[in-house]
Parts: structure tokens; C-alpha cells; sequence
């Protein structure tokens, strides 16, 4: 049997990969060839494939501007690349496609011709967007606490570190809220462990009711401890929302017969607010407001202790809060 001429033989074997190969004349902007597997992976028959044109319009529209253009002046400067995109299907579906690009240059360094391979790489794509959603799953428990579903110590952390540069700033108040859960111990002690933890369940949704606007946020702080960021609160307003929660929980009547201060479950707080001077360290305006929770504690619990202000005005602030 004779011999096949070379040119056969390599067309044989591009069309037999699953790699689709392909070839562009730079100065016309036509496809010289492009190889029979396109038609199974996107519909389109080799033939409909004229001019650079139909695969700029069989792109997706959101991945378009940016591959034409890096694809245009990486071809223009003579540089290999690779791009990925989404490739319109026949029938309207989107397949991912990694396209490899040679760039070919006469002897002067004028580029002549483009040859290149397209490959579906759909599955990998899906892979990675899995693996990406599985991580920020993944980060988003690291951040929550297991029993109560709020954020956790670790995410406190992170936001008051962000809220203290913003509020710096921008010049603006920054408050905090740190509760405690009165004489949990006996709590627990009289109705047991289990129904220790739906009572924090139960007062971290409680908190979430009152601190409720975008940028609030309510965290345990560790054992039977809350605490909220009140980012742009003023002082009066972050002693009201921290009124709002006393009562809030107050209100709840969970039963709590071993309670010092009556038979239903309470909470104290301690409550701050700061403008942030550059270089002023978050610690201290954090035990500063624990301080003033431990006023509350000794003070005789289920009490809100914060920064001298007009008791009728955190209470108006506090009804408003209510309704």
C-alpha cells in the first residue's frame, strides 16, 4: 500500500484528537481550516466557520469583550496564548472552551497566521466551580458558630478590624454591645445542657431580630456571651439597641425559676462608642465596653450600663427600635 502524502497523514491525525484544530489568515481574518470535531461539541459545521466573526458572535456575551481583546493584542505582539470562554452551541447552550493560540510571523515579524487548538474543557470548569463553592462553604462555616448559627469569635475579629479602619476613616462612631446571659450557670444546672444550648439558640435569634440592618452584626463572643458591631451607631443610638435586646429577651418569658433577678431568663450589657483616632488599638475600646458590662453584672444584672446619656431619649430610641 503506498504511502499517503504527509499532509494527509497530519490531517488524519488532528482529526482523530478530540483537541480541535484550527487555522486563521491574519490579514484576511478568515478561517483557513478548522477541523470536523467542532460540529459534534458545538453543532456548528465546519463550513459556517468563515471569518473570525462567527467566533466572536458564538461567544458568550459576558466573556466577549475580554477575550477578543486579550486575544487581539497578544495576537498583535506576536505572543502565545491561551484563552477561556464560553462557546454558544446550535442549540443555544454554552460549552467551555480553552482555545491555545501560536501565533505564526514571517521573516520581517509581521504575524501571517494564527493556528491553534480549541479544547471542551466543561467538566474541568465544572470541577473547579464545585471546588470553589465547596471552599466558600467551607470558609463560611469556619466563620459561624456550630450551636448557635451566628458568627463566631474568629469572624468577630475580622469585622471589627474592618468596621475600626472604616470608622477611622471616614470619621464616623463606631459602637459595640457586648451581652451576657444572666446566672446561666444555674440555667444550666436546673434544666440541663441540652436545653442550655436552645437558650443561646433562642437569644442569638433574638439579637438578630433587633440588630438588623445591613452592616449590624451579631456574634457569640464566646460561652454565654453575645456581641454586636453597630457600625455609624452614635452613642445614644447603640444604648437603645442595646435596651431593645435587654427587653427583647425580657419579653421572650423563657423560664428561668433559678434566676436572682425573677423567674424569667434576662440579660446584661455593656455598650461603647468610639471615633477611632489613626493608630488607636480596637483591644482597648473592647475591654473598655466589657468593663462596663461587668458594671452591669455587679450593678444587679438584667441592666444595659453604657456612656453617661438622657435615660428618656435611650428610652424613646428603645420603643422606636421595638416597632
Amino acid at each position: 500500500m503506498p504511502n499517503a502524502p504527509d499532509s494527509d497523514i497530519y490531517r488524519t491525525l488532528l482529526e482523530s484528537t478530540r483537541a480541535i484544530p484550527w487555522t486563521i489568515d491574519w490579514a484576511s481574518k478568515t478561517f483557513t481550516y478548522i477541523g470536523p470535531q467542532i460540529e459534534p461539541l458545538l453543532g456548528w459545521t465546519p463550513e459556517s466557520w468563515a471569518t473570525v466573526n462567527d467566533w466572536v458572535e458564538r461567544m458568550h456575551p459576558d466573556d466577549r469583550q475580554r477575550v477578543v481583546d486579550f486575544c487581539v493584542s497578544q495576537s498583535l505582539a506576536g505572543v502565545d496564548h491561551e484563552a477561556d470562554y464560553r462557546a454558544m452551541t446550535r442549540d443555544g447552550r454554552y460549552v467551555w472552551i480553552r482555545d491555545v493560540v501560536h501565533v505564526v510571523r514571517d521573516a520581517q515579524g509581521e504575524v501571517t497566521q494564527l493556528i491553534g487548538f480549541m479544547f471542551d474543557i466543561t467538566e474541568r470548569k465544572r470541577s473547579e466551580e464545585q471546588l470553589a463553592e465547596l471552599q466558600k462553604t467551607l470558609e463560611e462555616l469556619s466563620y459561624q458558630d456550630g450551636l448557635t448559627g451566628v458568627a463566631n469569635r474568629r469572624m468577630f475579629d475580622v469585622v471589627i478590624d474592618r468596621e475600626w479602619l472604616a470608622a477611622c476613616r471616614d470619621r464616623q462612631p463606631l459602637s459595640l454591645v457586648v451581652i451576657d446571659i444572666d446566672w446561666f450557670k444555674q440555667y444550666n444546672d436546673h434544666h440541663g445542657h441540652l436545653k442550655g444550648d436552645e437558650c443561646l439558640r433562642r437569644v442569638a435569634r433574638l439579637l438578630q431580630s433587633v440588630a438588623r440592618r445591613p452592616r449590624d452584626f451579631v456574634g457569640r463572643f464566646g460561652g454565654e456571651e453575645f456581641v454586636l458591631v453597630l457600625p455609624a451607631t452614635d452613642r445614644d443610638t447603640a444604648a437603645a439597641i442595646a435596651e431593645h435586646c435587654r427587653q427583647q429577651v425580657l419579653d421572650a418569658c423563657i423560664d428561668h425559676p433559678q434566676s436572682g433577678t425573677g423567674d424569667c431568663l434576662t440579660v446584661s450589657a455593656g455598650v461603647g462608642t468610639t471615633v477611632p483616632e489613626p493608630g488607636a488599638d480596637p483591644v482597648e475600646f473592647i475591654e473598655s465596653v466589657d468593663r462596663r458590662l461587668y458594671q452591669a453584672k455587679l450593678g444587679g444584672r438584667n441592666r444595659v450600663v453604657g456612656e453617661p446619656a438622657v435615660a428618656g431619649d435611650v428610652a424613646d430610641r428603645a420603643a422606636e427600635l421595638a416597632h
